[in-house]
C-alpha cells in the first residue's frame, strides 16, 4: 500500500489549522503552541508543490508562534497592552509600507527562482508577515488582513492542486469575518 503523503499532509494541516483558528477566535494563549506545530505539516507540503514563499513563510510562523507566546504570556507595561484594541491610526501608514517592500521583495526572489505564482504566493506572504505581527500585538484589524490573505490562498492552492487546503482556506475566510466581528466586540475587554 501506497501512502499519498500530499492527502495525508493536507488532512493533519487541515485539523491543525481548524484548532489554531478555534484558539485564535476564542484569543486563547494556545494558538501560539499549535501555530508553532502546525508549519511544520504546512511547510513540507507546499514546498512538495511548489508554492516557495509560502514553504519559506512556515520557518516564520514558527519564529512568530515562539514570540507571540513570548508577548501574550509577558506582562504588559501599559493598560492597553495585552488587550484587543484596534490599529492605532499612526501605525497604519508604516503596516503598508512593510507589506509593499516585502511583496517586492518577495516577489524578485519568486521570480528569479522560476516560480509560477510569483506575484500572488508573494503578495499572500507579505500580507501574512503583516498579519501575524499584529496579531501578536492584539489588533483587531488582523483578522481583515487574514481575509484577504485568505481568499488569495484559495485560488493558489486550488490552482496548485491541493483541494483540501483550499478548502480550509475557504473555511478560514468565513471564520475570519467571525473573528473581526467577535473581537471588534471584545475592544478594550
Amino acid at each position: 500500500m501506497t501512502w499519498d503523503w500530499t492527502l495525508i499532509l493536507q488532512c493533519v494541516g487541515t485539523a491543525l489549522g481548524l484548532l489554531y483558528l478555534w484558539l485564535e477566535y476564542k484569543a486563547n494563549i494556545w494558538l501560539w503552541v499549535v501555530g508553532a506545530i502546525m508549519p511544520v505539516v504546512h511547510g513540507v507540503l507546499y514546498l512538495t508543490k511548489g508554492v516557495y514563499a509560502d514553504a519559506a513563510m512556515q520557518l516564520y510562523y514558527v519564529a512568530a508562534g515562539v514570540y507571540g507566546l513570548v508577548v501574550w504570556s509577558s506582562r504588559p507595561k501599559h493598560k492597553s497592552e495585552g488587550k484587543i484594541r484596534h490599529t492605532p491610526k499612526g501605525w497604519i501608514l508604516p503596516l503598508v509600507a512593510v507589506y509593499a517592500v516585502l511583496h517586492v521583495a518577495i516577489y524578485y526572489i519568486l521570480d528569479y527562482i522560476g516560480s509560477s505564482v510569483s506575484f500572488f504566493d508573494s503578495m499572500s506572504t507579505a500580507l501574512c508577515i503583516v498579519a501575524m505581527w499584529m496579531l501578536s500585538r492584539k489588533l483587531v484589524e488582523q483578522w481583515l488582513v487574514w481575509l484577504v490573505v485568505d481568499m488569495i490562498s484559495v485560488g493558489l492552492y486550488l490552482y496548485k492542486g491541493i483541494p483540501i487546503t483550499a478548502g480550509l482556506y475557504t473555511l478560514y475566510c468565513l471564520l475570519a469575518v467571525a473573528g473581526y466581528i467577535r473581537w471588534h466586540k471584545q475592544v478594550g475587554k
